[in-house]
């Protein structure tokens, strides 16, 4: 099986909504984005909606900031609702059911291709070493497994 980097950056699959823990209630909630045409999408509106006590909230650009990186979402700062200890104690973590399968995707495949006209740019690039080692595969590709019944569950 082979993997091609499709070249998508973190900040594009978080426009398809990130899929986080409701601080309210504890169950799935959607961190989704409000498209404005005179902004680049990393810095859109967003909104949170919980899918089980129906709360809701809204994150504006101006004066919040974004922040990129671990297992939280990277507007209202909750915690996703894809992320699961794996490969001793490390957390591996998706922002919702496409961020999932492109990371299965390419754990699963023993030929990895970079993207030739953005190397070193992509999210598939960017991935911690662990996560790109062949020694881990099983483990990993069991926790995505495990993730996906969680997504499927969806509260």
């Amino acid at each position: 099986m082979r993997f091609q980097d499709p070249a998508v950056w973190l900040e594009t699959l978080a426009t398809d909504g990130i899929d986080v823990v409701c601080p309210h209630c504890g169950c799935r909630a959607v961190v989704s984005a409000e498209p404005d045409e005179g902004a680049y999408a990393m810095h859109w509106p967003r909104r949170f909606v919980c899918t089980g006590c129906a709360h809701v909230a809204r994150w504006q650009p101006k004066g919040g900031i974004s922040y990129w990186g671990g297992p939280v979402d990277p507007y209202f700062r909750l915690p996703l609702w894809l992320r699961a200890r794996c490969c001793g104690g490390r957390t591996l973590w998706a922002f919702n059911e496409a961020h999932l399968a492109l990371l299965a995707g390419y754990v699963g495949a023993p030929l990895r291709e970079r993207n030739p006209q953005r190397p070193g740019l992509t999210m598939v690039a960017r991935l911690p070493r662990w996560l790109k080692s062949a020694k881990n595969r099983d483990e990993i590709l069991r926790t995505i497994t495990r993730l996906n019944h969680r997504l499927a569950q969806r509260s």
